[in-house]
């Protein structure tokens, strides 16, 4: 497989100056240790610290900005991001309202973000993202992945930093959209890290992983590739069963590319989503389709659910400007 690269051993280096360069009115590359700010620094409020392995993109530097993150600390490709980087980022952007860190739920990532902040001299709290049912544990992972709600953990926790909310207050509102949200992926095919001679998913040809992480790691099953309104059933019916909402409960339905996957198909399985869940007797109140947690080239896709509540929606709905979900502004 081709990739436009010059030393695969620097993409994610080279990637994050192209990013910087292209929003520099927006966010700021900081080089050694590396991490990307906020352009404009919010010392006001609580800052929002996230951050993990590259190659998810959007996720998660082309969410800083207004309205989200203050801070996002990248690791190379599907790796942790250090504990220097991490505390770097923290005394850049931290203030006297605090430092409010959202980690996917992988180990890697969670005793670095745990051991930056015991050097962290400042208010703290952390909150681990959880949100994916495709496996009960995968790899090193103990639990629940990780994966695209952290986009709407990130976004509404934002929104509440903005307006003024305390640290014990995002961090509380934070851990309730993470209990409100479930996501279940599948993937058609791999996708190959710049420095592997390989994918790091074999799928045989016509086969479909369900429940894939964003790294790969494997989910529920192979089964042979299916319809669209066969695979969103299968994954709506576990993310209902799991979620269990209440009929007319308002919810907030996200389907997320994994980065191979082009905009037309996306909107196949949305539309394919909303009519199972309206025929239930469900209300998909918000939308958001897109490649917004992605796994490099992987062709495949996720869906998210949030049970939203009149509070969150008001959060959803405030003004976002990042590089990569922007509305209201």
């Amino acid at each position: 497989m081709s990739k436009f690269l010059n030393d695969p051993a620097d993409a994610v280096g080279e990637s994050l100056r192209g990013f910087a360069r292209c929003h520099a009115d927006m966010v700021e590359l900081v080089g050694q240790p590396r991490f990307v700010r906020r352009r404009e620094r919010a010392s006001h409020k609580v800052a929002l610290i996230s951050g993990g392995g590259s190659g998810h993109d959007p996720l998660h530097a082309g969410f800083v900005g207004r309205g989200m993150l203050d801070a996002a600390v990248p690791g190379e490709v599907f790796s942790s991001p250090s504990v220097e980087q991490i505390l770097a980022a923290a005394e850049a952007v931290g203030g006297e309202a605090g430092v409010l860190c959202l980690v996917k739920n992988y180990s890697g990532d969670i005793m670095n973000f745990e051991f930056a902040m015991e050097m962290f001299g400042g208010r703290h709290s952390t909150v681990i993202i959880e949100d994916d049912i495709g496996a009960a544990g995968g790899g090193e992972t103990v639990g629940r992945r990780g994966v695209a709600g952290t986009v709407v953990v990130e976004k509404i926790a934002g929104a509440a930093a903005e307006r003024g909310a305390t640290l014990d207050e995002c961090a509380e509102l934070a851990r309730s959209v993470v209990s409100a949200t479930r996501t279940m992926g599948v993937a058609l095919g791999g996708c190959r890290v710049p420095t592997a001679e390989r994918p790091n998913l074999a799928l045989a040809e016509g086969e479909m992983e369900i429940g894939v992480g964003i790294h790969g790691e494997p989910g529920r099953r192979r089964a042979p590739i299916a319809s669209a309104d066969a695979i969103v059933g299968e994954l709506t019916e576990s993310l209902v069963a799991d979620l269990a909402p209440r009929p007319g409960e308002p919810l907030l339905l996200f389907v997320n590319g994994l980065g191979g996957t082009p905009p037309m198909e996306l909107h196949i399985l949305y539309d394919a989503a909303a009519r199972m869940l309206e025929a239930g007797g469900l209300l998909v109140v918000r939308s958001l389709v897109g490649s917004y947690v992605t796994s490099l080239e992987m062709p495949g896709a996720s869906i998210t659910l949030t049970r939203m509540t009149d509070r969150l929606l008001g959060l959803w709905d405030d003004p976002v400007v990042t590089p990569g979900l922007r509305w209201g502004a």
